[in-house]
């Protein structure tokens, strides 16, 4: 435990209150339970501090903010991928007691458990120091990550980029890009879509996904690829995160969806099966049938 409070800069009076902080609750299950305590009541304590202290700073940092812009900037830092990056940085893991099946299915290295985890320690400096020991904690935790600017950079999807591209070139070459639907393949309750576009030269590039509006964007990758307008870094981005989803409402979305950019999005997944895994559940709204 001294290695948590060193990484975090505060000294617990009540140490109990950190080792509660750094239970799983899948430890306390394999001791049988009884008086033991794990740490969920303190991460939903330290969820709200976090949401309080970290929108206070924003506050303060950007007075002529609109709200609309502070609300995504602490959506990209209250969120799942930041704690356990937060986590990582400190080595939060290595202090956590867990389970041994926890243990031996990765659970040392998830970022909803690394990102519980430290909520639960913030909960439990809020209830050793009070909101100034907290405030003191998170300034710590986030100095390398307060943002610089108030607006976030909004990054064009690819049919909007492919739009602005086609339009900048000249002769036959120039105008709108055109997409057709082909019919939709698959079982019933998890279609395939592909999609074509057309360019004002004549060229065709076809794409798939799991939604009409996915599968599009994919035919609009295909097609900057082709005319060297891919922007590379941004499309590296793009693919770090293949799903995007939300842990409060439980559900991961495609890239292509309405919502994949939306600011609650607080974690990411490889693949549909690894967000299936952790239970949760496909959009249907936002997707397009």
């Amino acid at each position: 435990m001294r290695a948590v409070m060193d990484a975090i800069g505060y000294a617990f009076r009540d140490e109990s209150l950190l080792s509660v902080a750094l239970t799983h609750s899948s430890w306390v299950n394999e001791q049988g339970g009884g008086a033991l305590r794990h740490n969920e009541r303190l991460e939903f304590l330290g969820d709200a501090v976090f949401e309080l202290l970290v929108t206070e700073r924003l506050f303060t940092l950007f007075p002529d903010a609109r709200e609309g812009d502070l609300t995504r900037l602490r959506s990209s830092l209250v969120s799942t991928v930041s704690f356990a990056a937060i986590a990582r940085r400190i080595g939060l893991a290595d202090s956590l007691r867990m389970g041994r099946g926890e243990e031996q299915q990765g659970g040392r290295d998830r970022d909803p458990l690394l990102a519980d985890a430290l909520e639960a320690v913030l909960g439990a400096v809020y209830l050793d120091g009070g909101l100034p020991a907290a405030r003191g904690v998170v300034g710590r935790l986030f100095e390398d990550r307060w943002p610089a600017a108030a607006i976030m950079p909004v990054k064009k999807d690819y049919k909007t980029r492919l739009q602005e591209c086609t339009q900048r070139l000249k002769g036959a070459s120039r105008g709108l890009p055109v997409y057709a639907q082909a019919e939709p393949s698959g079982e019933e309750h998890a279609p395939h879509f592909t999609a074509e576009v057309t360019l004002p030269d004549g060229r065709r590039f076809t794409g798939e996904g799991q939604s009409r509006r996915a599968s599009e964007q994919m035919a609009a990758r295909q097609a900057l690829e082709a005319l060297g307008a891919l922007d590379e870094r941004a499309d590296a981005q793009e693919k770090t995160a293949v799903l995007r989803g939300s842990k409060k409402s439980g559900i991961y979305h495609f890239p292509g969806c309405r919502c994949y950019h939306a600011a609650g999005n607080d974690v990411e997944f490889r693949s549909k099966e690894e967000a299936e895994k952790k239970g949760f559940r496909p959009c249907r709204v936002c997707s397009p049938r």
